[in-house]
């Protein structure tokens, strides 16, 4: 029960994300809060009847005329600004994708900075409203909400440095360099979380599978299937290997997160002595969640696919910008010189007893080699430089790898950037630099 409660709190989590990434929630719990915020400080004016006295009288209005006037103005220049931040973020936005690509907006559409901003302006705009209200001079009885006043010019004090602010900060959201280091520290700490262990911890875990295992000769085998069509964003591994376990059968996973389903599509196979229940199979079906777009909480080739869109557009004719490309190759050999010292997870899953029980589809050091720099190889063709900039990178990385098998993935790339200065480069001095680099490499 508590592990299926794990997997409620990961929808839960999942659907928070979402709330976090959307444009609106910050403004609408900014303006929740105004209207608490008035109500609490319009209390405040009826138990204490603050008078203004010393500098305060000179700051306050001392009629309700005077009062309304000044919430009138403050409520008619914040909406009018909120306007004007709403316009210039838009104009960013489409800056952005036209720049950088569509895909790259949910990182704008996720500053939170653009949220409190348009949050601030929205929410002074409604509390005014509020404070407005409360201003009375019925019977010759005048209430003047001098704590409530007092809030409202406060926090238009406030806007205005937040205005300046936010036009500081999208004047450098939408800086090439700045857009692409915000997407490699996001990937950085993205694969902290996704791979915690480091090459030589818990070296006696099995990570290959004993061939023999897959002749067991196994009564059943039962299928799940995708619900819908979309991108699996997350998978419940603890519970899917509980399951394995507890009637004692093998799932192999045919997918892994960031790829696309079809629904009705084959998810995992399940391989057992007897028949699983469909009770079971719904089990796991759940244990899968499946969203419109990729996500990069557990999809660790989502941000080095939106660097790798970055340099491609970079790279494209009609940009033909190859500095914001090396620069997308110069943060993508520090993601890779950090994966080749973090200890992948197994496809092969054993329990304590050592029976295979879940095969994955994970992610593999070659895997995330060929998407940083396949595509980025296969657009630089016209570039000397990006070529050249990508054997180096090359070179860096293979001062950090610690196994045979990365040494011998990034020679395997050092062949692919030779054969395409060969067959591109028409100075001769080119070929001959990238020839000297790649000695470098394949003679360690």
């Amino acid at each position: 029960m508590v592990r299926y409660m794990l997997t409620i709190v990961i929808k839960l989590r999942s659907i928070w994300n979402q709330l976090k990434s959307s444009f609106w929630f910050l403004p609408t719990l900014t303006i929740i809060i105004s209207i608490g915020g008035a109500a609490f400080t319009i209390y405040l004016d009826t138990i204490l009847d603050f008078k203004p006295t010393g500098v305060f009288q000179y700051i306050l209005p001392s009629s309700v005329n005077s009062a309304r006037s000044v919430l009138s103005t403050i409520s008619g220049a914040m909406i009018g600004v909120a306007g004007t931040v709403f316009s210039i973020t838009l104009v960013a936005l489409t800056l952005a994708s036209s720049q950088f690509g569509s895909r790259l907006l949910r990182n704008f559409m996720h500053d939170r900075t653009n949220q409190i901003v348009l949050g601030a302006y929205v929410s002074t705009f409604v509390y005014c409203l509020f404070v407005l209200n409360a201003v009375d001079d019925n019977n010759g009885i005048e209430f003047i909400p001098a704590i409530s006043i007092l809030t409202a010019i406060s926090a238009a004090v406030i806007n205005i440095f937040l205005l300046i602010i936010f036009i500081h900060h999208i004047s450098m959201s939408i800086q090439a360099d700045n857009v692409i280091s915000d997407v490699s520290s996001s990937l950085s700490k993205n694969l902290e979380s996704l791979f915690p262990e480091m090459i030589g911890e818990d070296a006696g875990q099995k990570n290959e599978a004993d061939p023999d295992l897959f002749k067991i000769a196994f009564g059943q085998k039962n299928f799940a299937t995708s619900s819908k069509n979309g991108y699996l964003e997350y998978v419940d591994y603890d519970n899917i290997f509980r399951i394995a376990k507890e009637h004692d059968s093998l799932i192999k996973l045919m997918f892994r997160p960031g790829d696309h389903l079809v629904s009705g599509s084959i998810t995992m196979e399940i391989i057992s002595e007897d028949d699983v229940p469909n009770e079971v199979i719904k089990k796991l079906q759940e244990l899968l969640i499946i969203g419109r777009v990729r996500t990069p909480y557990q999809d660790a080739e989502f941000s080095i696919n939106q660097m790798v869109e970055i340099a491609a557009r970079a790279l494209s004719p009609g940009v033909n910008d190859p500095f914001t490309a090396i620069t997308c190759i110069d943060n993508l050999t520090s993601t890779m010189c950090q994966l080749t010292q973090v200890k992948f997870p197994p496809s092969y899953r054993y329990d304590e007893d050592g029976v295979l029980r879940v095969i994955a589809d994970v992610l593999t050091f070659e895997g995330m080699l060929g998407t940083a720099f396949n595509q980025i190889r296969q657009f630089s063709g016209g570039s000397p430089a990006v070529v050249i900039r990508l054997m180096e990178s090359l070179l860096t990385i293979n001062h950090f790898v610690r196994t045979d098998g990365q040494r011998e993935c990034v020679k395997k790339h050092v062949g692919m950037v030779l054969r395409l200065a060969e067959s591109s480069f028409k100075e001769k001095n080119d070929i001959s630099d990238l020839n000297e680099r790649s000695k470098l490499i394949l003679a360690s």
